[in-house]
């Protein structure tokens, strides 16, 4: 901190009582000056030398007789003029970072130029703050922050500005030129002033002015950082992390601090400015997970929509990198439940159309960089479709969800974006769980939503052993397993010859997937077909050298169960498919005598159009519903 002396007399002011100051001296006082309620006993002499405003205060007071003289709009206040004062006596005074704006202030309104004096106190302040204050890094930052109190002078005089322009000059300098203290506060370490002399081997980081500007005001910070965003030589990425550290340092971490009446509107305002100084370029700068905080406390103080319109269009190019805590935003009414759910929605549009919007470029070009690009849009896709089914999964247990809410954020999402839907899957199972109330024809389309051919081996078994989801869906996972089973252990040949080659798997996985039913009303004629036999089947699994029969490729009524094994026909499913397959053996022999357990092909002549499936008969005490 640099401090300047003026003047070399003692100091002979002395205290009369809490609101009075006198000079001692062999002379008697002949004019008593007034600084709001504070009294100084003085002389007109060494005051009337050097001010030219208190010669005409003194001049007015003499000619009404009196010797005092009110002054209740002197900027600085009592501290200021005392400073003035002994200027004029000649006494000691010590110039600091602290009192130097209040002083400057004073001289001007008391008129101390130089056409009263040579050497007034006016110039000796200015030449203090140019050759030592805005020398300093620290002392810059410390008389800024004092001229908000001395407002509208501090800014008439320049003196804002000229300590903003220092302040954003110093910030630009490269980090292997600085060479004064700062502070600094990052990766645990303390904060300490940190001295950088002269030939030096190690550089100050890149952030190394961050730590400092947290202790301005908002209106001073926001005029900083415009003034180093318009030098144009701060990269994007630090001005996030300055914002950053300052939104960290004065918004409160406690909701109610943060909602209080006495601090709303300042937190708003806080919020408000740190939104209006992000970085023009809206994919960098500032993290996703940062963006959503500011979006969260947006919606708690009460922002106007454009401030989080702005937050919204900034999201949506980075949704992807977000995380499902991130995510919880609170619902701006209590009606619409905890989170809010819509707005989420309205995130994921956004991203989904700008992704698409890209794809839809010019990638003809297999230059490396298009690829580039074009794998990572896809990578950030399915990042985008696993955040989604997390969020599902999590807001699932709001009772106040809707269900049309929760059935159009999941199909917000491109069918690119689940390559597998297990997280779907358990984000249904969560909705049904904690809404046993919905109706059978929301939950047949909530359960829609999932894609039996795209859950994993884990998510199968439990969905064959979920008593909440609809009978049609735990079949329809069950064939499909059934069909998985089948072709990888039955290997097709192209070729009946003694050179014959087995097909390729992907050709086999599609030739499966073909014979999946792709909606529950099919499923019937599926399992008829399958139990039936017949010429139709014989079309779908034909070989051309016909050495494997139509038995050997799909497995029969008794070896269904069987390659299933244990693990997946437990319990329920088990119990399922045997009534299933008994009832179609009554429906097609007419005969009580055909179980599931048969392994008899039914006649060869038989004709598919004649098979006709027969409904289940009725269970006693069943408790699953076909929907």
């Amino acid at each position: 901190m640099k401090f300047m002396k003026l003047g070399s007399k003692p100091d002979a002011f002395q205290s009369g009582g809490a609101d009075v100051r006198l000079v001692v001296s062999d002379l008697a006082t002949d004019v008593i000056v007034h600084i709001g309620e504070v009294r100084f006993y003085l002389h007109k002499f060494p005051l009337l030398s050097k001010s030219s405003k208190l010669q005409k205060l003194v001049l007015k007071a003499t000619e009404k007789g009196t010797d005092d003289v009110h002054i209740d709009d002197l900027p600085g206040g009592a501290k200021g003029f005392e400073i003035c004062a002994k200027f004029c006596y000649g006494m000691v005074v010590t110039l600091s970072p602290h009192n130097v704006v209040a002083a400057r202030c004073a001289a001007e309104y008391l008129g101390m130029t130089e056409e009263m004096d040579k050497g007034n106190l006016i110039f000796k302040i200015e030449v203090f703050i140019n050759s030592s204050i805005l020398r300093s890094w620290k002392d810059s930052i410390i008389v800024l922050q004092s001229t908000k109190a001395l407002l509208p002078w501090s800014e008439e005089l320049k003196v804002v500005g000229r300590c903003i322009d220092a302040i954003a000059s110093k910030t630009s300098v490269d980090p292997a030129n600085v060479s004064w203290s700062y502070s600094y506060n990052k990766k645990g370490v303390a904060c300490t002033e940190i001295i950088e002399p002269a030939g030096k081997t190690s550089v100050a980081p890149k952030d190394w002015w961050v730590e400092d500007l947290c202790e301005l005001d908002v209106d001073l910070y926001k005029r900083v950082m415009v003034a180093i965003k318009s030098k144009g030589r701060m990269s994007p990425d630090l001005i996030g992390e300055a914002l950053k550290a300052y939104a960290v340092r004065w918004l409160p971490d406690s909701y109610d601090a943060l909602v209080a009446d006495d601090y709303m509107r300042r937190n708003q305002c806080l919020v408000e400015t740190i939104i209006w100084l992000l970085p023009s370029d809206k994919s960098s700068g500032c993290s996703c997970r940062f963006l959503l905080k500011l979006l969260k406390v947006a919606i708690l103080v009460g922002s106007g929509d454009h401030v989080k319109e702005e937050l919204m269009r900034r999201i949506s190019f980075q949704l992807h990198k977000a995380s499902v805590k991130d995510l919880l935003l609170p619902a701006a009414e209590p009606s619409d439940g905890i989170h809010d759910v819509r707005l989420v929605h309205n995130l994921v549009q956004r991203f989904v159309a700008r992704t698409a919007l890209s794809h839809n470029g010019d990638f003809v070009e297999k230059s490396d960089e298009k690829m580039i690009e074009l794998n990572f849009e896809q990578e950030s896709t399915l990042a985008l479709g696993e955040l989604v089914d997390g969020y599902l999964s999590e807001v699932a247990a709001d009772p106040d969800l809707e269900f049309s809410t929760f059935v159009e954020l999941a199909t917000a999402v491109p069918e690119a974006a689940r390559p597998v839907h297990d997280g779907l899957y358990y984000a249904v199972d969560a909705y049904i769980k904690e809404h046993p109330n919905i109706n059978k024809a929301d939950k047949k389309k909530i359960c829609g939503l999932i894609d039996v051919k795209k859950l994993s081996t884990d998510a199968c078994v439990h969905a064959t052993q979920n008593d909440r989801l609809p009978l049609r869906v735990v079949v329809q996972v069950l064939f499909f397993q059934q069909l998985r089973a089948g072709s990888s252990s039955a290997v097709p040949l192209t070729d009946g010859g003694e050179n014959a080659c087995a097909k390729p798997a992907q050709e086999q996985s599609e030739h499966c997937e073909r014979r999946i039913p792709r909606h529950p009303n099919k499923l019937d004629k599926q399992v008829t077909g399958l139990s039936a036999g017949g010429e139709g089947e014989d079309r779908h699994v034909e070989l051309r050298g016909g050495r494997n029969s139509f038995k050997d490729q799909v497995v029969g009524r008794n070896s269904f169960k069987d390659q299933l094994g244990g693990l997946l026909l437990q319990s329920r499913s088990r119990r399922i498919f045997d009534k299933l397959w008994s009832s179609k053996g009554h429906g097609e022999n007419g005969k009580g005598s055909e179980t599931s357990g048969s392994s008899q092909s039914p006649p060869s002549t038989a004709k598919p159009t004649e098979v006709k499936p027969s409904p289940l008969p009725p269970l006693r005490n069943r408790r699953y519903s076909v929907s």
